[in-house]
């Protein structure tokens, strides 16, 4: 929350990529009222657990329906409204518990989407220069593999150069509770 009140304007759309069950959708629409919270899922029931959240909280009139949205469908199907007012893209903890080229899709659709000046954030769990940042995260790591070979904890680096061949430069890196990161990465020239 802290981290999004300090990066991001007072209205606009933020777009929430792999929203999953849609707490977290909700709490940062109550948080910021000003603005519009788009949540996104490409699983049916997650959408539905996301509807649930938005009734029960009462905000339907404020918060629209889920997207029907996978990071790889690309081009993302996004109402036109949307994304004109569009000022930037949150994804929590998504890029490891999905394929690499999730991420590559992610940074690629982003970039088409966003205009300069904008930001991606990504928050979640990091390898920085390959090492795992606590022992915690390496059980995490292995845990991940286990279920899906090609799921598991990025390396910083890697996706830091993700995002500069769209276009990204990473603006900040902030550490948060239980071992996790968020990454903010602007659209535009590097400073």
């Amino acid at each position: 929350g802290d981290v999004l009140s300090r990066t991001m304007e007072k209205n606009g759309v933020i777009l929430e990529i792999g929203s999953g069950s849609g707490e977290h959708g909700v709490v940062f629409q109550k948080r910021f009222p000003e603005i519009i919270w788009q949540t996104s899922d490409p699983n049916l029931l997650h959408r539905k657990s996301i509807f649930s959240w938005i009734e029960y909280e009462g905000l339907s009139k404020k918060m629209p329906k889920p997207l029907e949205l996978d990071v790889e469908n690309i081009p993302w199907n996004i109402p036109l409204k949307l994304a004109h007012s569009l000022q930037g893209i949150v994804s929590i903890n998504m890029i490891h518990v999905a394929q690499w080229t999730s991420t590559i899709a992610l940074f690629k659709e982003s970039a088409k989407l966003l205009k300069s000046g904008r930001f991606l954030i990504l928050y979640g769990p990091f390898k920085i220069g390959n090492k795992y940042t606590s022992q915690s995260n390496y059980l995490f790591d292995n845990s991940l593999k286990m279920k899906n070979e090609s799921w598991g904890i990025r390396n910083l680096e890697e996706v830091n150069d993700e995002a500069k061949k769209n276009g990204f430069f990473q603006e900040d890196i902030i550490s948060m509770p239980a071992n996790n990161f968020s990454i903010i990465y602007r659209k535009g020239i590097v400073k």
